[in-house]
């Protein structure tokens, strides 16, 4: 799931990486495009050593992923950065959570794909720029980013009913049944 995510994501940032006003935002946004697909090769080649066939893996998790991307495709470059930064914490939280539920050596490998690549202050210094100048930019950025998280939470809902295999490996990693909902609450 976690390697589609970065495939994902590359195209995603790079078809956003248009919306960009300027040269220095489509190059910062392609830099996190790169980033991503860097990711994307460390989990193919991690899993490939153990044996897995990656495209038929990912194959599964293109769906509910895709259709996260559809819901939430942003009109504005503001929205594209806003959901660069909140979409990618919001998977790195579920992924992270998941790691926990993952033999150690697998759980490195999730973590060094999540690792901080230093990319995101571009999107912070870009969007604390606009809404510092219009309350307006900041009150619909506030409502965008509500949309995305309930459509994250929403996507990764129907996400685990469909595939027991994730269930198992969040509720390892949260310590029981029971914290579900909490890890849920967690993520809002």
């Amino acid at each position: 799931m976690l390697a589609y995510g970065e495939v994902a994501a590359f195209y995603r940032l790079t078809d956003e990486a248009r919306m960009a006003p300027d040269l220095w935002g489509r190059v910062s946004m392609a830099s996190i495009a790169s980033a991503e697909m860097g990711h994307y090769e460390l989990l193919r080649d991690a899993l490939e050593r153990r044996g897995v066939d990656v495209v038929p893996a990912m194959s599964k998790y293109v769906s509910p992923l895709e259709n996260y991307h559809r819901l939430t495709t942003p009109s504005t470059w503001l929205e594209a950065l806003v959901k660069t930064y909140v979409g990618d914490a919001l998977a790195a939280d579920l992924y992270l959570q998941i790691a926990g539920g993952l033999p150690d050596e697998v759980a490195d490998v999730v973590r060094a794909a999540l690792a901080e690549t230093g990319h995101s202050q571009f999107v912070i210094a870009e969007v604390r720029a606009a809404v510092t100048t219009s309350g307006k930019q900041r009150s619909r950025l506030a409502l965008w980013s509500r949309r995305l998280l309930g459509e994250a939470i929403t996507q990764a809902q129907f996400l685990l009913a469909d595939h027991d295999e994730l269930v198992d490996l969040v509720v390892a990693g949260t310590g029981g049944l029971s914290q579900l909902g909490t890890f849920f609450e967690r993520l809002q």
